[in-house]
């Protein structure tokens, strides 16, 4: 079932079984508030067996990019266009929350993002290959955060 993230009275619902519900509720709420903002676009996710083609998409350019493979279990995910920007979310039990940033003009930025919830320890398929940057968020705390540019054609 489809869940509009609400940035005002953020609830876990759908991340009940994350170790770390309410710090990942305040991402994803953080995530949301900047959607709406930004480009007026309400934020809604599914709970990850329903958008398994947004899940499968997100780790094959994990896979083919960096050789990597996520070891928590999915939640959520959710995929849209922004802007002229592909979009797409997936939120791990974990408290990992990874977005594909995709321009669809040719020669726009790719990125792939990877923010840590409060309170969670750094995964340790990211550990040794990313540094994280920390920021605070009035709904999340501290998020800690990387990227990288993606180089292939998705």
């Amino acid at each position: 079932m489809t869940y509009v993230v609400d940035f005002v009275n953020v609830s876990t619902v759908g991340l009940e079984s994350s170790p770390v519900a309410e710090a990942l509720a305040g991402l994803r709420a953080n995530e949301a508030r900047y959607f709406k903002n930004k480009y007026s676009h309400t934020f809604t996710v599914d709970p990850a067996d329903d958008a398994t083609a947004v899940v499968d998409w997100v780790h094959h350019i994990l896979e083919e990019e960096r050789d990597l493979q996520i070891a928590s279990r999915p939640l959520e995910a959710t995929a849209f266009e922004v802007d002229g920007i592909r979009m797409a979310y997936v939120f791990y039990e974990s408290g990992l929350s990874i977005n594909v940033m995709y321009t669809v003009a040719e020669a726009g930025k790719r990125a792939v993002g990877f923010k840590l919830s409060d309170g969670m320890e750094v995964p340790a398929e990211l550990a040794e290959r990313f540094k994280f940057a920390r920021q605070r968020s009035k709904l999340a705390g501290t998020i800690r955060g990387s990227f990288f540019v993606i180089k292939g054609t998705y």
